[in-house]
Formats: C-alpha cells, sequence, structure tokens
C-alpha cells in the first residue's frame, strides 16, 4: 500500500508534456542532416589544413633511363690531335641514368595560399548556411503534424460528447417506446446515428495515433501528451530575426568577394628556393664525363621567380562573371524578401479572418445547444419528429466542430506566421 501511495505521488513529476517549442527543438536535433553541420566543419578544417601545406617544401624524386640517337662528342680535330699524342677519348655513351630529388621551397606566393584558404572557409559557411535552410523547413513540418494532432484531440473529445448526448436520448427513447409513447422506428433512428458517430470515432482514434507516431518519430521523442499553447503565448512576438534563406545568400556574397581575391593573387609574380641533385651519368660536368664514363653526384641550388601573365587574359571576363554572381543573388534576396513580405501579409489576414470568426462561436454554440434541449423537451411531448432532434444535434456537434477549427487554425497561423518572420 505505501509502494502505491508513493507511486501515485510521483506520477504527476515523472509525466511529460510536449509543447509545440519542445517539438520544433526536438525534430532539429532529431532530424539526420544536423549531422552534416559537423562534417562541413570538419571537411572545411581538413581543407584548409592541407592548402596551408603548400608552404611546406615541395620535394619529388625522379629516375629515368634514356637510350639517345646521338649525344655531345669532341670536335674531330681535337680527337685527331689527341689521339696523335696517345690520348683516346671515348666521349658520352648514348645510354644514360639519373636518379635524383628536386625540393622547391615557396617563398613568396603573392597571396595564393591565403586565398585559396579563404575561399574553403567561404564555400565551408555556403554549405552550412545551405544546409540551415533545409533544417528551417523542418519547422513548417512540426507545425502542421503538431496543430493537426491537437485538432484530431479535439474532434475526439468532441464526438465522445456527441456519443454521449445520442446515447442520452437512445435511453429516453427505449424507455418511451417500451410505454408505448414512441414508434420503435424513432429509437431506431436514434441508435443508428450513435452507432455511426461510435465507427467515426474509431476513425478519429486511428487517425490520432498514426498522427501520434509520425510527430513522435519525426521529434525523436514520445509525443504522448501535446500541449495546447495559449492564444497570449501564439500572439507574444519577438523581434524578428534574419531568415536562413538570407543567411544563404550573404555567404554566397562572401563567397564571390573570396573568388574575387583570388583573381588578384594569381596575376602576381611567385619566388621560391629550389635545390635539386642526383646521382648519374652523364653529370653536370660535361668534359669529364666524355674522358671517363662513370656515375657521379651532381647538385645545383637557386632561386626561381615565375609570373604567369597568361591569368591576364582571362582577368577581366572572370571579374564580370563574379559581378553578375552577386547581381544574381540581390535577385535571389529581392524575390525572397518580395514573396516572404507578401505570405506575411496573407497570413496575418488570415489570423485576423479566425479571430474575426471566432468571436461568434460561442454564441453560436450557445444558441445551438439550446435548439437542441428544446428539441429533446419537444420530443418527448411528441411535438417534432426525431429525425429533427437528431439534425438539432449534429447542428450543434458542427458548431462546436467548428470552434475548435478556428481556433486551432487561428494557433497554427499565429505560428507559421512566426516562422516567416523567424520570431
Amino acid at each position: 500500500m505505501r509502494r502505491l501511495f508513493i507511486a501515485l505521488a510521483i506520477l504527476p513529476f515523472t509525466a511529460t508534456a510536449q509543447t509545440i517549442d519542445d517539438c520544433l527543438q526536438a525534430a532539429e536535433r532529431n532530424y539526420p542532416l544536423i549531422r552534416k553541420y559537423d562534417l562541413i566543419e570538419k571537411t572545411t578544417h581538413l581543407t584548409v589544413d592541407n592548402i596551408q601545406k603548400g608552404w611546406l617544401p615541395q620535394i619529388s624524386a625522379s629516375a629515368q633511363a634514356t637510350l639517345q640517337s646521338d649525344v655531345a662528342a669532341w670536335p674531330s680535330e681535337m680527337k685527331n690531335m689527341l689521339s696523335q699524342m696517345g690520348v683516346e677519348l671515348e666521349g658520352l655513351k648514348k645510354d644514360q641514368y639519373r636518379v635524383g630529388i628536386d625540393l622547391q621551397q615557396p617563398l613568396y606566393d603573392g597571396g595564393t595560399i591565403s586565398s585559396q584558404k579563404e575561399l574553403a572557409r567561404r564555400q565551408g559557411e555556403v554549405e552550412a548556411a545551405q544546409n540551415e535552410v533545409t533544417l528551417y523547413g523542418v519547422r513548417q513540418r512540426v507545425n502542421e503534424l503538431f496543430f493537426g494532432l491537437l485538432l484530431i484531440n479535439d474532434q475526439r473529445t468532441l464526438n465522445r460528447n456527441l456519443q454521449s448526448t445520442l446515447r442520452a436520448n437512445e435511453d429516453k427513447l427505449a424507455s418511451m417506446f417500451k410505454h408505448g409513447t414512441a414508434a420503435e422506428s424513432d429509437y431506431l433512428m436514434v441508435r443508428a446515428e450513435r452507432l455511426t458517430a461510435e465507427q467515426n470515432g474509431i476513425s478519429l482514434e486511428s487517425q490520432y495515433a498514426m498522427m501520434q507516431q509520425l510527430l513522435s518519430i519525426f521529434c525523436g521523442i514520445t509525443v504522448d501528451n501535446p500541449v495546447r499553447p495559449s492564444y497570449s503565448e501564439a500572439m507574444k512576438l519577438h523581434a524578428e530575426g534574419v531568415r536562413p534563406e538570407l543567411k544563404a545568400i550573404d555567404a554566397q556574397l562572401r563567397l564571390a568577394d573570396a573568388r574575387e581575391k583570388a583573381l588578384n593573387a594569381a596575376i602576381m609574380p611567385k619566388l621560391s628556393l629550389f635545390a635539386s641533385g642526383f646521382y648519374g651519368y652523364p653529370g653536370y660536368n660535361m668534359f669529364e664525363d666524355m674522358m671517363h664514363r662513370r656515375f657521379t653526384l651532381n647538385g645545383m641550388v637557386g632561386l626561381r621567380m615565375q609570373w604567369n601573365i597568361g591569368a591576364l587574359y582571362t582577368r577581366k571576363n572572370d571579374r564580370q562573371k563574379i559581378a553578375m554572381q552577386r547581381d544574381g543573388y540581390q535577385v535571389q534576396r529581392d524575390v525572397f524578401l518580395f514573396n516572404n513580405n507578401l505570405l506575411s501579409q496573407q497570413q496575418t489576414k488570415e489570423l485576423e479572418r479566425y479571430r474575426q470568426l471566432m468571436a461568434g462561436d460561442d454564441e453560436i454554440i450557445g444558441l445551438r445547444a439550446k435548439v437542441r434541449t428544446a428539441a429533446e423537451s419537444k420530443l418527448s411531448h411528441g411535438i417534432i419528429a426525431t429525425s429533427d432532434l437528431i439534425k438539432e444535434i449534429n447542428n450543434e456537434n458542427n458548431a462546436r466542430v467548428q470552434k475548435s477549427i478556428h481556433e486551432i487554425e487561428m494557433l497554427k497561423q499565429a505560428y507559421d506566421l512566426k516562422i516567416t518572420t523567424n520570431q
């Protein structure tokens, strides 16, 4: 008994309720695309790190063996003169061999490495911004599921109330039929209507379970107690934030700036220190190798300047292309702002429409309830037909359903407006 009391005591504290904000946050955490942020960050870091290694010495090894059709040789006059003196010159062999290492150390690259790093970072920002745009669309889907679940839940409650009203009238007509004051057809008509309401209730329960499962899977949590937001909470507005779509356009503009800087770096001269060495035949001392056919070690060091002026040929066109890209992004911004402003105005009008509709809902329900009560009394006295009573019961239920629809739609429009304005 004591354990049961403790369990009942802690039950209210362990039960959880899910607000629309809880579901939005859970859905963003649960959506698989959220993992792409970490992948983009790591990929960008690795790319920048690889580009930075461009300042390290560039080392290459090579080996070659060649057979030439002709080689450098002594002039025939000198060869004959030396031959008379008893000196035989063999000259270079036509088969030659070399195994070597070349090293190049950049000293000045004209800003190429720096511009490539900037390009990699800006490209990472663009990918992250585009990922954020996709994730932002999750909020609209959560809104649809959450408020759809609330609407079905309201309809379940109203359906149960409808069944109770029909059952009460069914019991009353059964008693009247038993005492001979009502026809059997009247009793059967109300019973059939109640059974139809029960069938609708089964359908609503199935829809609710399906919608609840979808929302739970989407959010990654069990949404078993959705909390209906209050009117004041729904209408609470915060400072408007920058939509992810605009952030993505800004990222594209920064990428265009980085590309223009890369164009400037492409026309700058490059200066590097180089060293090369090889072991083979022939070496740098050509005359020595003509006299002694042997493998030797050879090497050289020096400074090298390279200036690719070919980049100047396309520079003007490349800058024009970047300028047109900027103009295109500005057009995208203007189109988005225009459509977004149009959508927010439409949602504001819809919000006002539902607010006006709600103003008369309670009065309509009150009137329908009075008419239904009067119809029940008239049926007891045999003044009206059973079909008229059923009609009034359905009219009252429809009025309550319409009120529920107006309230849920108004709340949904309010939260849709928050998404549109990023509040």
